[in-house]
């Protein structure tokens, strides 16, 4: 069943935020697909992100880690070889694509491989232009002072 959303409310409010409704369309397209392999998303600081994969039966030849501006993409795929028959398989070695949308200024820091999670370290490091900052209010008439000494000097 496919939902449609009316955004006209919020867009009243907000400058700059067109990209949301794809945003929110391609994730509720992604929450309807295939939850392989299961991860963990966890905050390890204000500004400190940890993505933990479970890819049991995947090493880290099998794994790509891709970032790019505002996405992360893994992809999983194990060299196909001639194995032994299977009476039972039920580790998964199925392949994968799962694909993270990151906000601004989020950045990889780290990725490593530890007892079949595959782990992926984020921070958001946010430029100091960007950062908020106080805006000091003047009085109009010492401002207006100040530009008529400099037309004078």
């Amino acid at each position: 069943m496919r939902t449609t959303f009316d955004f006209a409310p919020l867009w009243r409010s907000t400058i700059g935020f067109d990209h949301l409704a794809d945003l929110v369309d391609s994730t509720l397209r992604q929450a309807s697909e295939e939850h392989y392999p299961p991860y963990n998303i966890e905050r390890s600081g204000e500004d400190h992100y940890r993505i933990s994969l479970a890819v049991a039966g995947f090493g880290p030849d099998d794994i790509a880690v891709t970032a790019e501006q505002n996405a992360l993409t893994i992809e999983g795929r194990k060299p196909e070889k001639a194995a032994g028959e299977y009476l039972y398989q039920g580790i998964a070695a199925r392949p994968f694509r799962r694909v993270f949308n990151l906000a601004d200024y989020v950045q990889v820091k780290d990725a490593s491989f530890r007892d079949g999670l595959l782990i992926i370290d984020l921070v958001r490091e946010v430029p100091e232009a960007m950062k908020p900052r106080r805006i000091q209010i003047g009085s109009g008439a010492s401002t207006a002072s100040q530009i008529e000494q400099k037309k004078a000097a």
